[in-house]
């Protein structure tokens, strides 16, 4: 693993052999139109082409496709046009510089395009990406070679569309998506804030812009009227509990649909490159980094929240290098640089990007904290118990699921501490510096007085000053607690299928051992700080928690000590 300091440093690192990248166009020009796909919908396509002045490059180009959900080009509540292809936060407005054609495109039932979505990337939207891919690489202004980018719903775009092996494209850059649209929608069997929010209105999708022939928006019009037909995304998510649920509104079991791991296979026999982004504090990053390991490919993370462009790191030089050797053959040896690219927060005191061949954690071993009672042996209240690096004497604890939790955020893409919503595990003060790369399992042997409960559990770093950050958390339902080999690469973690015949409740008074991982970690804990794991039964981010929680609430209980006693096993790294 290699330490690279500041950013100036990084940016070289990056580079490497290549130099300073060059970035001759420094206009644009723009055109759009309807691209009928397979079936003859008709989807919307904005295209920008290196420019100087107003002329397009002559030449044909490489060019890199987006497909997304949030319109490609409109006009905000203040009249102003907004672009994707012209907003650098993906790389594109520099891509277009470098030498690249930019198209973004709307996915059907969405933006200026026809038709309808029937479900939330689906295998009609992923066909509909290949279509427009093989149309693309053929026009004048391409050269046959095509790549493809985009993060969080675009990032799942780019994923499915590549599972389809369309033959012009090349190399995909995706950030913050999932590899498991169950373990990650409905983790634990759980429904959380990702995918669950409401479905815009349509005024939403009239405010795009007509694609150019368009001048009195009639096509528009007629194009978001066919949106009325789209399948809501929040019920067609909680109407499927288990992993084989076959949904009421699309008419199959479209978790697996939806995947993406079913297509793996397809992905690695096409020879599409691949590199994964995402950030620490962002819940995706756990699925990131398993499709780095399943797919082989690059992997970068940065200290931010969700698909916020990397701090202190040339990111739209990483994305130019990466496809300069994938699309125009540049050899700048950035397949031979380091697999892993990441931060470390609190590395050298502030934080420090790592260079490393092997994905984060790879390197680390597990080092078990066990849940303590107070001085007494037995906690009576929240904080009161202990979190001690050495096996305890056993015990319990019991609280009340409290349902009275402040609202979260619209975009809650991180908890807050919830040391006062459940029971709390506090370490003593750490004697010298705790470097935690990985993913964080907890183990904890729980009871309940009815046969089901949710239950949450927050890994939070206390700063000597009482300040409390959660730096890992997870969930799982006490049904879902059994355990099955999964059908991809989990890295040793504990997995849960899902599926209905695996799904039981927990008779009352039995008691059972709920395993499961926590978002991954890569910080170094300074000395003098806490480690403080929380457990809880409710959590602000769940959407529907009002219409789900019981009354009265659940009494659950927590076993301290012997093998059933609760622990958290954390990564240490070397």
């Amino acid at each position: 693993m290699r330490v690279i300091r500041g950013t100036l440093a990084l940016m070289a690192a990056a580079a490497g052999a290549s130099g300073a990248l060059a970035q001759p166009y420094p206009d644009v020009a723009r055109t759009s139109q309807y691209v009928p796909v397979r079936d003859g919908t008709r989807l919307a396509v904005n295209i920008y082409r290196p420019a100087r002045g107003s002329a397009a490059v002559d030449a044909p180009l490489p060019v890199i496709f987006v497909f997304t959900p949030y319109r490609a080009r409109f006009k905000d509540e203040q009249g102003k046009v907004s672009e994707t292809a012209l907003n650098d936060q993906l790389a594109l407005r520099s891509l277009i510089r470098a030498g690249y054609v930019v198209a973004v495109a709307d996915i059907r039932g969405k933006g200026a395009s026809f038709g309808s979505r029937r479900g939330f990337q689906d295998r009609t939207e992923a066909n509909d990406g290949h279509d427009l891919i093989q149309w693309l690489a053929k026009q004048s202004f391409a050269d046959g070679n095509v790549g493809m980018l985009g993060c969080s719903y675009l990032g799942g775009t780019t994923l499915h569309t590549a599972s389809t092996a369309p033959s012009a494209l090349k190399a995909i850059f995706v950030g913050a998506t999932d590899i498991d649209k169950y373990a990650f929608v409905r983790n634990g069997g759980i429904t959380a804030q990702f995918n669950t929010r409401p479905d815009e209105a349509p005024a939403v999708d009239l405010a795009s812009i007509p694609v150019d022939g368009d001048a009195d928006g009639s096509q528009l019009k007629a194009a978001v009227a066919q949106h009325d037909f789209n399948t809501p995304m929040a019920p067609l998510w909680y109407g499927m509990p288990y992993r084989d649920s076959v949904s009421k509104l699309t008419g199959n079991a479209f978790w697996q649909e939806a995947g993406p791991y079913p297509y793996l296979d397809a992905i690695r026999k096409s020879g599409i490159a691949t590199y994964f982004w995402g950030n620490w504090l962002d819940e995706p990053t756990s699925q990131v980094i398993l499709e780095a390991a399943n797919l082989n490919g690059k992997f970068l993370a940065g200290a931010g929240s969700h698909c916020v462009t990397p701090a202190g790191f040339d990111f739209a030089g990483e994305v130019t290098r990466y496809f300069d050797h994938y699309l125009k053959g540049v050899q700048n040896g950035i397949e031979r640089a380091p697999r892993a690219t990441y931060w470390v927060e609190g590395l050298n005191g502030k934080g420090d990007y790592v260079r490393s061949n092997q994905l984060p954690g790879m390197s680390s071993m597990r080092r078990a904290w066990y849940l303590a009672g107070g001085t007494s042996g037995t906690a009576k209240s929240a904080n009161d118990g202990t979190l001690a690096a050495n096996p305890v004497a056993t015990g319990s604890d019991k609280f009340t699921v409290n349902y009275d939790l402040p609202p979260a955020d619209y975009f809650a893409f991180w908890p807050k501490p919830m040391d006062e919503k459940g029971l709390s595990y506090t370490s003593q003060a750490l004697d010298k510096p705790l470097k935690l790369i990985g993913y964080p399992v907890i183990h904890l042997g729980m009871k309940a007085d009815r046969p089901d409960a949710d239950v949450f559990a927050y890994l939070e770093q206390v700063a000597a000053d009482g300040t409390a950050e959660v730096i890992a958390f997870g969930r799982l339902k006490l049904s879902h607690r059994k355990t099955a080999k999964a059908p991809y690469n989990v890295l040793g973690m504990p997995w849960h299928s899902g599926l209905s015949e695996d799904v039981a409740p927990l008779p009352v008074g039995n008691q059972a051992m709920l395993d499961f991982a926590l978002t991954p970690i890569s910080r170094v804990i300074p000395t003098g700080s806490r480690l403080r794991v929380t457990v809880a039964g409710a959590d602000p981010r769940q959407r529907n928690l009002q219409d789900i929680k019981q009354t009265p609430p659940p009494v659950l209980t927590v076993l301290r000590g012997g093998r059933t006693g609760s622990r958290i096993d954390l990564p240490v790294a070397p």
